[in-house]
């Protein structure tokens, strides 16, 4: 008995409840809201705009769990392209504009729809998850810019592996740009062992996904980059990855070189082309590909429409298509689940490598304008093309 600790009476109620929530491991058995004031910090909105105009960090209490929610803490969130164009207010879908829920006088939307999470604290309804476990977000619109939130079971996608399995930046980033890699590659054409395809903007996050699962699955690639000061770096960066390939928009867009690929294809086809920038880069992709070839967009960096030649419709008989993953994922989440648990796999195995990262980091003991500064230091990044690197917002 003298070797028994004394608990004062909210440490012991806080006992309770860890174990009632099935809680183990070290950091758990004096209390689930570990690290967490009650109060939630987040990156909002009240109007759309200029990202660097109109983003503020927000403070607000989060309400107690009920039965059937679960606290959480955000570990990681990226800023995805979709992310900025929905602040610019030019993005199909929007995010909700919250007042009561989050404590705010005027209307505020909280950005960002991609993000890992760790669970703190189960309702008691809950069985799905335990404090402890980790998830990424089922639907897009929650809303990941954040420190932490109250969330459904139904907004979460448990991660089926550790975090020395599958890092945090590693579980926030595999749902939006490897899934969307892997669906292109797998839903337009039925592409076997041996066959190439074609793609730019090759070094961007979906660009990196599709080299690797090509490589994966026996197919060979070109891909087109800008051209650089360090593009003999990149190109043997890429083909570290698995690209066959790697030439620039100028190369790809002179003539000439269209006899360089066809030594390289020797006699093989090209079905398929990946479309992320529009402009002329669509249309050097295009000309690129075998007949009855199947190009599809999924992005738009450039900002200029898609322009075919008509004689490629007529005589080559090339099929354009557009790809949006937010619309797929959101009708087929079971699905979704599925590929993302292979990507982990993948991930976890060393088969998938990572997106070069820049890290934005939010420490406990940060001030507000801190927090606001450094994301809007990554935002810029982002802006300004970050050398093809992904800004990942991670709570240390």
């Amino acid at each position: 008995m003298a070797a028994l600790k004394v608990f004062n009476s909210e440490k012991l109620r806080l006992c309770i409840r860890s174990v009632r929530c099935g809680v183990t491991g070290p950091g758990y058995m004096i209390g689930i809201r570990r690290d967490f004031s009650g109060k939630a910090k987040a990156i909002v909105f009240e109007t759309n705009g200029k990202p660097l105009d109109v983003l503020k960090l927000h403070t607000f209490p989060l309400p107690k769990i009920t039965d059937d929610t679960v606290l959480v803490k955000f570990l990681a969130s990226p800023i995805n392209p979709a992310d900025i164009n929905q602040v610019e207010g030019v993005y199909p879908t929007k995010p909700p504009f919250l007042s009561d829920a989050i404590s705010s006088s005027t209307p505020l939307a909280i950005g960002g729809n991609e993000g890992a999470v760790e669970i703190l604290e189960v309702g008691n309804s809950v069985t799905q998850f335990k404090a402890g476990d980790r998830a990424i977000m089922r639907h897009t619109l929650f809303g990941t810019w954040r420190t932490h939130a109250i969330a459904k079971v139904s907004d979460l996608t448990r991660v089926p592996y550790t975090s020395s399995e599958v890092t945090a930046v590693q579980a926030a980033t595999a749902s939006v740009n490897p899934t969307t890699a892997y669906k292109m590659l797998k839903d337009f054409v039925d592409v076997k062992e041996g066959d190439w395809f074609i793609q730019n903007a090759a070094n961007s996050g979906v660009g990196r996904a599709a080299i690797q699962f090509g490589h994966l699955w026996g197919l060979k690639s070109i891909n087109v980059v800008r051209d650089r000061e360090d593009i003999d770096d990149l190109k043997r960066d890429l083909e570290s990855l698995g690209a066959t390939k790697v030439v620039t928009e100028d190369e790809i867009k002179d003539k000439g070189f269209r006899n360089t690929i066809k030594e390289w294809i020797d006699g093989r086809q090209i079905k398929l082309g990946l479309n992320c920038t529009g402009g002329e880069s669509t249309t050097n992709l295009a000309r690129q590909l075998s007949p009855g070839g199947h190009l599809v967009t999924y992005g738009g960096m450039a900002r200029k429409p898609v322009t075919v030649p008509v004689s490629l419709f007529i005589f080559k008989d090339i099929h354009l298509h557009g790809y949006w993953l937010t619309r797929w994922a959101d009708a087929h989440p079971e699905e979704k689940e599925q590929i993302v648990n292979e990507i982990f796999g993948l991930s976890s195995a060393g088969k998938l490598k990572d997106v070069p990262v820049d890290e934005v980091v939010w420490t406990d003991n940060m001030s507000d304008q801190d927090r606001l500064d450094a994301f809007k230091r990554g935002v810029e990044r982002y802006i300004n093309g970050s050398g093809g690197r992904k800004q990942v917002l991670v709570h240390k």
